[in-house]
């Protein structure tokens, strides 16, 4: 009896350790420094995820006004449009155009030592599309960018 006790709990641990990994990738984890990089270049998602998180830390000591850093999501040709409104948009909207329809999420601008998250359904990416994330403070997206893969 004791034997198929163990069992059965090694194997309900094996289940559980299988659906922790699947859940694994629907969150986007990056750090940003005051040298305008992230961590990252490329991270991976999946599209089954209800949804999805995006983490960011800023691992520098500057300011938000020096060198505030967000996430913007987006699919990858609209990349160039978003940072160039953006600039337009300004601080106060954390350098994002308002109801702009090519941005899928974004987070607030954070400055040296903050973190911030955001969450947003899953089902607004498509596996297999072509997607990128990158900061849209002014001049940060040449550098600060990385290739978002979605999986089913």
């Amino acid at each position: 009896m004791k034997n198929r006790t163990r069992i059965l709990a090694a194997l309900a641990l094996l289940g559980a350790a299988g659906m922790a990994q699947a859940a694994g990738n629907c969150t986007i984890s990056l750090k940003g420094d005051d040298a305008m990089k992230f961590d990252l270049k490329e991270a991976t998602v999946s599209a089954s995820c209800p949804t999805i998180t995006v983490e960011l830390a800023h691992t520098g000591k500057l300011p938000v006004t020096a060198m505030g850093h967000n996430v913007v999501i987006s699919k990858t040709p609209d990349m160039a449009g978003i940072a160039r409104d953006g600039i337009k948009a300004g601080a106060a909207n954390a350098y994002v155009p308002k109801g702009d329809a090519r941005v899928i999420a974004h987070t607030d601008l954070v400055g040296g030592g903050q973190s911030t998250k955001i969450t947003f359904p899953g089902k607004a990416l498509a596996a297999g599309g072509d997607y990128s994330f990158f900061c849209s403070f002014p001049g940060h997206s040449a550098m600060m960018k990385g290739k978002l893969v979605v999986t089913k």
